[in-house]
């Protein structure tokens, strides 16, 4: 048997253990708490089970406006507090964020709104790293097998940074930065002045139109890929995918009557649901995201 054939019997594998954790009891977010980790007596690992979301139908595309008050999104329950990404033994987060998602038959809508005292961003050319800035992001496994998946990243400048990984970057990646999410609508919110520091802001928001079409492998991977079989089709009702989602933010400091980040110190990494290290590239830890058809009013 070729290592590559072997490989993908492994992801299959993986892939079926992977979505059989995947509870399918929620509905909307389930709550936090309740999935707090516990130790294992023989190992002293923690063990967990990842959240879970039942993402609703909506007959009417929400209002891409950055405001998150209007339309479809009235409907739509938030989700839990982010935590921090290596779990609930560490400090909670300084600043709130949650998320909501919706979907129809062309795109996964997703809503972010994050508190902010100090709103700041300078990335605006695409495909800059903006993870070295405050950010919002998402990671995408359709088929959960954790070998093909989709990453986004946006600043509060609505700079987007997409790449695709055919498998973890721990497995030898690559990130193929020339994917991009064709079809994208972003909306920024920002409740205060961007760059100013003579004022206290309040936050940001994001609202992300994701179309499915978008979701395929780039042309350099899909002769190899695992995630070829959708073609960029929509979910199915009762469909589960695994899905997370990251904010990272930085300590800033003043100097020149601008913003900067404090030098030497790290980045915070918060998240939807934890990823018991700092690393987003383990999707065998992301959320479970189940399509429902009821469409919202």
């Amino acid at each position: 048997m070729s290592p590559r054939v072997a490989n993908r019997l492994a992801l299959a594998c993986a892939s079926g253990a992977l979505l059989a954790a995947c509870t399918r009891q929620a509905v909307g977010p389930s709550p936090g708490p309740s999935l707090a980790p516990s130790d294992d007596p023989t190992t002293g690992r923690e063990l967990h089970r990842p959240l879970t979301y039942n993402c609703a139908y909506t007959a009417v595309p929400p209002s891409l406006d950055g405001e998150l008050v209007e339309g479809a999104w009235e409907q739509v329950p938030w989700s839990d507090l982010f935590g921090d990404i290596e779990g609930s033994r560490k400090p909670a987060p300084r600043f709130a964020t949650r998320m909501k998602m919706l979907w129809d038959d062309e795109y996964l809508y997703i809503a972010a709104e994050m508190e902010e005292p100090h709103i700041w961003g300078t990335y605006t050319t695409r495909d800059q790293i903006v993870f070295h800035e405050h950010d919002f992001e998402v990671f995408i496994d359709p088929d959960g097998d954790t070998a093909a998946y989709y990453e986004l990243e946006v600043n509060v400048l609505g700079t987007i940074f997409d790449l695709y990984l055919h498998r973890m970057y721990r497995l030898g990646g690559p990130a193929d930065h020339s994917w991009d999410c064709a079809g994208l609508k972003t909306a920024i919110g920002v409740r205060g002045t961007t760059n100013d520091p003579s004022d206290r802001d309040t936050g940001w928001t994001v609202e992300w139109a994701i179309p499915f079409a978008c979701l395929v492998p780039p042309p350099a991977h899909a002769a190899d890929s695992t995630d070829t079989t959708r073609g960029g089709a929509a979910p199915t009702p009762g469909q589960t995918w695994r899905i997370n989602f990251s904010r990272v933010e930085w300590l800033l400091q003043l100097r020149d009557g601008r913003y900067e980040k404090v030098p030497g110190m790290p980045e915070d990494n918060w998240t939807w649901t934890p990823q018991w290290a700092i690393d987003m590239h383990l999707p065998r830890h992301w959320g479970c995201v189940t399509f429902v058809k009821e469409a919202t009013p």
